[in-house]
Parts: structure tokens; C-alpha cells; sequence
């Protein structure tokens, strides 16, 4: 740790950062452990943990104006290894049974798109700001996330003469991210009660074990299993990742490494012993533990390093656009993604999905679906297509959208 008394930052390691983010996930753990509507909801540990650290280090910054700076670079392996144990536990059976239902919330979502960069645009022109104010309050932040709304900040402050583009943008993505985070849970219980739904508890889960399967027990060896093959997809997925740049494309690491782990599981023969005399770990308690560490330490990193002080000067109309687009995308999961999708268990299982990626991120979508299957049961379809859908088209999607409301704005 390194404290630049000139500038008050203080700045913390790589190690540092992983192990506060352990630590910041147990404590989100004990607390939705003690506090029955946390587990009600189905609010992830790591969002509690997260959220409570980060409001923490908002007071120190309010009563010392001490800055504390976490760095993030290990974040990334760990969301890495999140998307290529969902591509290891997808088999061609199931990629072909969630085909309609993939085509179904793709179109939706890009629907679902549409209204919300208009609900943004709506909301700030209402304020007497600028239609680009309200669209980085729509799908560049909201469904693009920090790194979409990074990327495009520069340009609109650039060509409308929106200085403080940049805040904007990561200040809806902050608080969108929050949102989401607690907005997926709430809506698959809702769901699931309301329609009295039931899950598949017998089935073994994509994320995380059972805490009280102890049949479920993960050996070292099934654990170094697991993480050599990972390894073996994420050294595929770069070379994809390279080979799809040099065509002029650019994806984001994690989502070439999905596509190797798919593609690995459905090559290997799964009934037969490889060099380790093991087998491909598809669906094992080995992969589901580690997907679930990953998944948790990642979002709790994340949440944990949000600078909410620098938020406050432009709470005001980011918070009315936030409000109108938390009130639409609820409607659009209850009324049209769960009906659509079947009205069944699976349906509300994507729904919490549908939840975080409407106004959070890809990480945030699929730990709301974690924490709603470890309570109700596994849902293999809503893993499949959420994923494909969020971290995948909806970037070459937005990347379309986004120049076409710019140009519409003359």
C-alpha cells in the first residue's frame, strides 16, 4: 500500500485488493445470513459486502478527503474464469434447446434497448438538457456498463459540448449497477410466488454447491482438474480472441473463452479418461465451485472500489432518469420477458437475469441467477442464453444503436 500525502490517495496492490474482496464476500455472507429478507430476496453476499464497503469508504473520503484506490487488475482473471466455466458446462443439446428462446430475448432486449434510450432522452429533455445527456443515461451506461459509457464519454463531450460527459455516464452506470444488483432477486421471488413455481433441486447447480450436499465433496485432484481445463480454454479463447482481431473484430476476452469452453466440451468425450485420468469436468461440483468463487470475489471487487462521493453533484437528474428507467424495466421483465420466455420456472430465472443486465452489467446478471437457483433450483437454459444474449450481442447492438441516436440528434 502506497499513500501519497500530497494528493491523499491512497493506493492498494493487487493482493491486497483479492484479499479485501475475500473479505468483503464473507462479511455480505454473514449479514444475509442473520438478516432473513436479504435471503427472501435472493440479494447476492457479494452486492451486501460490497455495497456496505463502499459506503464505508465514502465516509472515510467524507471525514479525512482520503482517497483509496483499489487496483482491479486480478478482477478481470477472476470474470474470465467465471465465462469460461459457463461454456464448459454448455453441451450442443442444450445451445439447441435454448435457440428460440435465445432469438426471443435477444429481440426483446434490443426492443427493451430502443425504450430505454428514449426514456433517457425523454427524461433529460424534460430537465432541459441535452438529448446526448439522456442517452448516456440509456443503453451507453446502462446496458453498455462503465466500459461502454468509458468509451463514449469522450466523443459526446467532444462533439455536444457536454464537459462533464464522462461523470455523467459513470455515474448512471454506478448507480444502474446498483440498481440491477438488487432488482433480480426481488422479481424471480415475486415470480416464483406468484405463479408458484418450482425448481429442479435434484439437479446440480452451474454456480456454486450445495452447502448442505455432502455427497457433492470436491477432491484436490477434481479441483485441479477443473483448473486445468479452464486453463485450457482460456489459452483457446486468446488465440481466438487474436485471430478475430487481426479479422478487424474486437471482443472482450471473457466471451472468446466462453466460446472455447463450449467448444472444448462438446470435442472431448466426456466418458473417457484424458492423460490426468480424469474426465471433462462439464457440470461438476468442481466447475460449479469454482465458478461461483470467481463470480463472487469478482462482484464483490467491483462494488467494493465504487468512489460513490464522486456521484453527489449530479444526483439530482441522474436520479430521475434512473428512477423512470428502473420503473420501465420492471414492467418489461414482468409483463413481457417472463411471458414470453414461458412463464415457468426457467422464464423467472432469466427474468433475474434480465434484471442485471437491464440496467447493470454481465456479472451482475448472472449473480442475481445464481442467487435465485441456489435457493429455488438449477435453471442449465437461463445460464445458456443470458450469457450468449448479454455478453455478446448486446455490444455489437449498442455499438450500432448508439451513432444512430447520436446522428439523430443533428
Amino acid at each position: 500500500m502506497e499513500f501519497d500525502e500530497i494528493t491523499k490517495v491512497l493506493s492498494i496492490e493487487g493482493f491486497i485488493s483479492v484479499t479485501i474482496g475475500i473479505i468483503v464476500l464473507f462479511v455480505g455472507r454473514r449479514i444475509n445470513q442473520k438478516v432473513k429478507l436479504l435471503q427472501e430476496f435472493s440479494i447476492p453476499e457479494p452486492v451486501t459486502g460490497g455495497l456496505l464497503f463502499s459506503i464505508g469508504i465514502g465516509l472515510i473520503y467524507a471525514f479525512t478527503s482520503i482517497e483509496v484506490n483499489f487496483d482491479m487488475g486480478a478482477r478481470d482473471v477472476f470474470l474470465v474464469y467465471f465465462f469460461t466455466t459457463i461454456g464448459i458446462n454448455a453441451s450442443l443439446k442444450d445451445l439447441a434447446k435454448g435457440g428460440s428462446p435465445l432469438v426471443l430475448l435477444l429481440v426483446i432486449t434490443i426492443g427493451y434497448m430502443v425504450v430505454q434510450n428514449l426514456t433517457g432522452i425523454g427524461v433529460a429533455t424534460a430537465f432541459g438538457l441535452d438529448p446526448a445527456v439522456g442517452l448516456l443515461g440509456g443503453s451507453v451506461s446502462l446496458i453498455g456498463g462503465h466500459g461502454t459509457a468509458i468509451a463514449w464519454a469522450p466523443k459526446i463531450a467532444e462533439e455536444y459540448g457536454i464537459t462533464n460527459a464522462m461523470e455523467i455516464g459513470i455515474a448512471s452506470a454506478t448507480f444502474g449497477l446498483i440498481l440491477a444488483s438488487l432488482m433480480g432477486g426481488p422479481i424471480a421471488q415475486f415470480l416464483v410466488n406468484r405463479y408458484k413455481l418450482e425448481g429442479n433441486a435434484d439437479e446440480p447447480l452451474d454456480v456454486g454447491v450445495d452447502d448442505e450436499d455432502k455427497e457433492g465433496t470436491v477432491t484436490a485432484f477434481d479441483f485441479l482438474n477443473a483448473v486445468l481445463s479452464i486453463h485450457i480454454c482460456v489459452v483457446l479463447g486468446f488465440l481466438l480472441n487474436e485471430g478475430i482481431e487481426q479479422l478487424g473484430l474486437q471482443l472482450p476476452l471473457f466471451v472468446t473463452c466462453l466460446f472455447a469452453g463450449i467448444l472444448c466440451t462438446n470435442t472431448f468425450p466426456s466418458y473417457r479418461s484424458r492423460i490426468t485420468g480424469t474426465t471433462w469436468p462439464s457440470r461438476t461440483p468442481a466447475i460449479a465451485l469454482i465458478a461461483n468463487m470467481s463470480l463472487s470475489t469478482f462482484l464483490a471487487m467491483s462494488l467494493m472500489s465504487m468512489q460513490l462521493w464522486t456521484l453527489i453533484e449530479l444526483a439530482g437528474p441522474i436520479f430521475a432518469i434512473l428512477g423512470a428507467q428502473f420503473v420501465i424495466a420492471v414492467a418489461v421483465n414482468i409483463l413481457i420477458v417472463f411471458r414470453v420466455m414461458g412463464k415457468n420456472y426457467d422464464a423467472a430465472v432469466v427474468c433475474s437475469g434480465f434484471g442485471g443486465i437491464s440496467l447493470g452489467s454481465t456479472p451482475t446478471a448472472m449473480a442475481n441467477m445464481a442467487a435465485v437457483t441456489a435457493r429455488y433450483g438449477n435453471s442449465h437454459l437461463a445460464f445458456i442464453i443470458v450469457p450468449l444474449v448479454c455478453a455478446f450481442f448486446i455490444d455489437l447492438v449498442n455499438a450500432l444503436m448508439i451513432p444512430f441516436f447520436l446522428s439523430s440528434f443533428g
